[in-house]
């Protein structure tokens, strides 16, 4: 970089620094992930106060600095009004803005990121005020498909275990399929059950066979297939919202009732924290506004 570089980013941190400065996070198309100061943005008449809030849209100039750049100029191009005047939206918004900060590298373009961001954040906004189904519909089409920009995605299609397709049965009502988290997606019960119970065969066969000492120097190894941990159980309306996230179109909000679309965020919510390595923490925005409103609509 240059001692001084442009960049259109958005902001997704932003922190008080000494008096009157302020830290700004920001996701840039053309750098990543930086950091900067913007120098008097807490002042009451400063022109970077309102250009340095949470999801604003800028094009900046930007001047190198020895441990953080400095914002010299900024002009807004789009904000997200609409997200801060319901919990709802700017609980799920922080919640992807959360992720997002995890997955964005420095120093790179991020592009394909940044245009993801911007999107989902675009339809959050759109969404009727007080639309719980339509919140946690989009919040989990996000999580989806920023796990697949990160290469992430789980297998929802096929089975871990068999590699065969798996199809929602609606006509049972007790039917249900299993995701495992380590294993990367769904798993066939029924496949999953019969493992299980080779492998107990298998060790009470072992445990009744004498153990003779070996005759020769070398041992063979035989690779068994691993029974998967089973992490949860879906139903098929869950199973089938999960299936469809891996399209480009969101399920129809009114073809699935709230609970489905919770438990499909609870799973993404658990699988992109096991690839992350560390909980969300907007995720309890999250949880207590579910709470809220469920308990005003009961």
């Amino acid at each position: 970089m240059s001692r001084t570089y442009k960049a259109t980013g958005i902001n997704l941190k932003t922190q008080a620094l000494g008096e009157s400065d302020r830290i700004v996070t920001i996701l840039t198309r053309e750098f990543g992930l930086i950091r900067a100061v913007a120098p008097g943005a807490r002042k009451h008449n400063s022109s970077l106060g309102g250009r340095s809030g949470m999801f604003v849209v800028n094009e900046l100039l930007i001047a190198n600095g020895r441990s953080l750049d400095k914002i010299t100029q900024a002009q807004t191009l789009k904000t997200y009004p609409g997200l801060t005047k319901d919990l709802g939206k700017l609980a799920a918004s922080q919640y992807l803005a959360e992720i997002v900060l995890c997955q964005a590298l420095s120093e790179q373009p991020q592009e394909e990121l940044y245009e993801l961001l911007n999107e989902h954040l675009e339809q959050l906004e759109l969404l009727p005020r007080t639309d719980v189904s339509g919140i946690f519909a989009n919040l989990a089409h996000g999580m989806f498909e920023l796990l697949t920009l990160a290469g992430l995605t789980p297998q929802v299609q096929l089975c871990c275990l068999t590699q065969r397709h798996l199809i929602p049965n609606f006509t049972e009502p007790n039917w249900q399929v299993g995701f495992s988290i380590p294993a990367g997606g769904i798993v066939c019960l029924e496949a999953w059950e019969n493992l299980r119970r080779e492998r107990q065969r298998e060790s009470q066969i072992n445990s009744a066979i004498p153990q003779s000492p070996p005759r020769h120097s070398y041992q063979t190894v035989i690779h068994q297939q691993e029974i998967p941990v089973i992490s949860t159980r879906l139903n098929a309306m869950e199973f089938s919202i999960l299936q469809h996230l891996s399209q480009p179109e969101i399920m129809p909000i009114n073809a699935a009732k709230d609970d489905g679309w919770l438990s499909v965020e609870q799973i993404l919510r658990q699988y992109t924290q096991y690839h992350l390595g560390r909980p969300i923490r907007s995720a309890t925005l999250i949880d207590s506004y579910f709470s809220a409103n469920y308990d005003a609509t009961v």
